[in-house]
C-alpha cells in the first residue's frame, strides 16, 4: 500500500518524507489556499517545490471545468515536473479530459468519486488513479469503505490497472482498513500516518525496559 499526503504545507510534507515511507503527494485548491498560495505562478512553482521534496508521484488538480480548459490545464501541469499526476473531477467532461490525457500517455487522478460506477467509468478512461472520498461518505452516514470493497471486486474482475486511491481519510483506522480491503495507495493528513506509529504498550514495553536497564547499570 503507497502512502500519499493530502496537504500542500512544505514542512509537513518533508516531515513525512523523512520518517521514510512517503510515496507522494495529493492537493488541490483548497489545500493550496490554506497555505496561502494564491495566484497561478505561485501555484504552479509550489508544486515544483514540493516535487523536489519527494520522490512519487504529485497530484496537481485543474481549476476548469470544461474539456478543453481542462486539457489546457492539465497540459501545463503535466509539463511541470515528470513527478506531476494531472487531477480531475469525476464529471462528464473530466472523463473525456482523462481519455484524452490517457491516449496523450498523461498520468490522471480522477477525484470526488462517491459510486463504484463512478469509479468504472474512471478506469474505463484509463485513470492512473481513482479517488473515492471515504471520509465525506461516513461524514453522511454511508459506509465508504464498503465504496472501496466494491471497487476493488470491481477492478479485480476485468484486471483494470487503475489504482484505488483511497481519499478523504480521517484517522489510522481509516488507513488500516482500507488496507485490509486492498486500497493501492491512502492520502491523509500527517497524522494519519504517525498516528500508526502509537500504541501504549509499546510505550509501557519501552519504559520497562529502559527502567531494567538503568537498575543494572548505574
Amino acid at each position: 500500500m503507497k502512502f500519499f499526503i493530502d496537504t500542500a504545507n512544505l514542512a509537513q510534507i518533508k516531515e513525512a518524507q523523512e520518517l521514510g515511507v512517503l510515496d507522494g503527494v495529493t492537493t488541490n485548491p483548497s489545500l493550496m489556499a490554506k497555505e496561502g498560495i494564491t495566484g497561478k505562478n505561485n501555484i504552479l512553482k509550489h508544486y515544483v517545490d514540493i516535487c523536489n521534496i519527494v520522490e512519487g508521484d504529485v497530484s496537481a488538480e485543474v481549476i476548469a471545468t470544461d474539456f478543453e480548459g481542462m486539457i489546457r490545464e492539465g497540459e501545463e501541469l503535466a509539463e511541470l515536473h515528470e513527478q506531476i499526476v494531472v487531477k480531475i473531477p469525476m464529471t462528464k467532461d473530466g472523463i473525456k479530459a482523462c481519455k484524452y490525457f490517457s491516449d496523450k500517455g498523461i498520468r490522471t487522478n480522477v477525484t470526488l468519486v462517491f459510486s463504484a460506477g463512478q469509479a468504472l467509468l474512471a478506469a474505463k478512461a484509463g485513470a492512473t488513479y481513482v479517488s473515492p472520498f471515504l471520509g465525506r461518505l461516513d461524514d453522511i452516514s454511508t459506509d465508504g469503505l464498503q465504496l472501496i470493497d466494491d471497487i476493488r471486486l470491481i477492478y479485480d474482475n476485468y484486471a483494470y490497472e487503475t489504482q484505488i486511491l483511497a481519499a478523504s481519510i480521517r484517522h489510522t483506522m481509516h488507513v488500516v482498513n482500507c488496507a485490509k480491503i486492498g486500497a493501492d495507495v491512502m492520502t491523509g493528513p500527517l497524522s494519519s500516518i504517525t498516528g500508526l506509529l502509537k500504541h501504549p504498550l509499546t510505550d509501557i514495553g519501552l519504559e520497562q525496559f529502559l527502567a531494567d536497564y538503568a537498575k543494572g547499570n548505574k
